[in-house]
């Protein structure tokens, strides 16, 4: 996109509700215009009645006129500033609930590919970057457009020659604002990019905290943090360079104009060619111009500064997701629960490497079936393509004889239930935690849940119970209070299908029996497909699937396997030495 079509796209999603109340802005500033002017004009007769004249009549009401003009000035300003601050925020708010709707519904390997604090720095700085295009830029081209022509006005009015001399002024300042305005867009490009840099330092501190204490690396990471906030520093001191370099500009040539203005109006006025009071109500006009020439030399800055940010959020709000559904979908119907794999394929975007080649494979309805491999075999794929979290690159999955790919996104995740093996909750209460998957949930349905789960056992010991806030991502439980509570969660959504990234292997012997305990009841009589950890979990599947290369080497019940699959014997073995 050019800067025209970002503008027109910015006006068109943004600004055009708000036009009523950006005019009745507009509409102060014609006051702020005419009270600016007024000031000016009013030195004329000023000096000429009171000072030259001693005029006794207008020696209270052009001061009186005076005051009524600055302060008319003032108050349209005000008015004119809160309407269009109150329009950015408005603004804010609709840039920053479509950056957050387009991230929520992103694919998740849109998601997955970009680090979170990326995406808080565009929510912040860019969003910022973006309204000061409606809460400065719109107010000061209105408001220093129609004050300069006013002022022009009367400069024009008290001698045409000197208003000719002083106008050379604004092409001189607008061609240096020009090259100053290249080298801001990209400047602050750079300041957006370090911005997210840190952002993203800052979340993987909170998150590694206790493996920085662990390995004593307080000093290593202190020397990062220096590293990238000297970096950010570095770029908004370019930043702020960059806009100020105006000001010298600026300053020198308002000098060369009032040098010359004095020495050309001096010589009119030795030869009687000008009056002492229009030189000054000229001279007032033009000292006035100097702050609306001066915003509107430098304002393409800020221009760029918005179109910049923009170009980088409105791809993100317009994104289209990959994973789509057909416009005709039908709602998934289960029965049995039944799931088939047919030459599925599937590698991710911009990788040559297949992830999964040509499997097929069938989990029976109402029963448990495992997959067992090496890491990295491609089980948590399998997964995470039953819920159409990634799209395969060939091949079909069905259930109960539905293309997961011919029905709605909705009714297809609406009968799935996932427990991951990290377990994720919210920095809410523990009823909420569990109401999460059905928000219309009865106390019944929660504690129901949360006893055949075992979360009671230390619900009941907490100070709140239910209220209990557990902090974020549950730091105030255990490893194993937290996946009973993603248990919970699971069974109140009584889904027909669960699948089970099982992570058992790190609980000790109690907890993982309770947790073993609440996935039989979460499975019972339901599909369920799981990555296998731990040998117990395998015994109690109906069918074991094994993983290798992205590929289903071989299936099977236990006895089966040991008698036909070597590297189901290994797994077995290992299993066995580590139990």
């Amino acid at each position: 996109m050019n800067n025209i079509e970002i503008l027109k796209k910015l006006y068109n999603n943004y600004t055009k509700e708000f036009l009523p109340k950006i005019l009745f802005s507009i509409f102060f500033t014609l006051l702020v215009a005419g009270s600016t002017s007024a000031i000016a004009w009013l030195l004329d007769p000023a000096i000429k009645k009171i000072f030259i004249e001693k005029d006794q009549t207008l020696i209270l009401l052009i001061p009186a006129a005076i005051v009524v003009a600055f302060a008319t000035k003032g108050l349209s300003l005000y008015v004119a500033k809160i309407t269009l601050i109150k329009v950015a925020q408005e603004v804010t708010k609709i840039l920053q609930l479509q950056l957050m709707k387009s991230i929520i519904k992103a694919d998740a390997e849109t998601v997955d590919k970009k680090h979170s604090g990326k995406f808080i720095s565009h929510l912040n700085f860019d969003v910022s970057m973006m309204t000061n295009l409606i809460s400065v830029v719109i107010l000061n081209i209105a408001k220093d457009s129609l004050t300069l022509l006013g002022l022009i006005g009367v400069m024009f009015y008290q001698n045409w020659r000197l208003a000719i001399f002083a106008l050379i002024m604004i092409p001189l300042a607008s061609f240096a604002a020009k090259s100053l305005g290249k080298r801001i867009g990209k400047i602050t490009t750079q300041a957006q990019e370090s911005s997210g840099i840190l952002y993203s330092y800052m979340l993987e501190i909170f998150k590694n905290h206790k493996v920085i204490k662990i390995f004593q690396k307080e000093n290593y990471e202190f020397s990062r943090a220096e590293k990238f906030i000297d970096n950010l520093k570095e770029k908004l001191i370019k930043t702020a360079m960059v806009l100020v370099r105006a000001s010298p500009i600026m300053e020198t040539l308002t000098g060369l104009m009032i040098g010359g203005l004095i020495y050309y109006s001096g010589n009119l006025i030795i030869k009687q060619e000008l009056d002492i009071n229009n030189f000054f109500s000229f001279l007032a006009a033009m000292m006035l111009a100097y702050q609306p020439v001066r915003s509107l030399a430098t304002i393409n800055m800020a221009i760029n500064q918005g179109l910049s940010a923009a170009k980088r959020i409105l791809p993100i709000i317009e994104q289209e997701n990959n994973i789509k559904e057909k416009s005709n979908a039908l709602l998934l119907k289960t029965e049995n629960g039944e799931i088939n794999f047919r030459d599925v394929s599937f590698k991710y975007n911009n990788e040559e490497r297949e992830v999964l080649k040509s499997i097929n494979f069938n989990i029976i309805g109402g029963e448990m079936t495992s997959l067992v491999g090496h890491s990295g075999a491609g089980k948590t794929t399998i997964l995470n393509l039953i819920p159409r979290f990634y799209d395969r690159v060939s091949g079909d999955i069905l259930i109960d004889g539905q293309s997961i790919y011919n029905v709605s996104i909705s009714s297809l995740r609406n009968n799935i239930s996932l427990v991951n093996q990290d377990t994720t909750l919210f920095d809410d209460t523990i009823k909420n935690n569990i109401a999460y998957a059905n928000l219309d949930a009865t106390d019944d349905e929660i504690f129901k849940a949360a006893k055949l789960s075992y979360c009671d056992e230390f619900i009941d010991k907490l100070p709140n119970k239910f209220d209990t806030v557990i902090g974020e991502n549950g730091y105030r439980l255990s490893g194993g209070e937290k996946q009973r509570l993603s248990i919970a969660r699971a069974m109140l959504k009584k889904s027909k299908i669960i699948l089970l990234d099982e992570a058992t292997s790190s609980l000790d012997a109690e907890t993982e029996s309770k947790i073993q305990e609440a996935i039989k009841l979460l499975t019972k009589d339901r599909t369920t497909l799981v990555i296998a950890h731990r040998l117990s979990t395998v015994m109690n599947s109906k069918t074991i699937c094994v993983v290798d290369d992205g590929k289903i080497v071989a299936e099977g019940n236990h006895k089966e396997l040991l008698q036909k699959s070597e590297t189901y014997k290994n797994f077995y073995d290992k299993q066995l030495r580590k139990d």
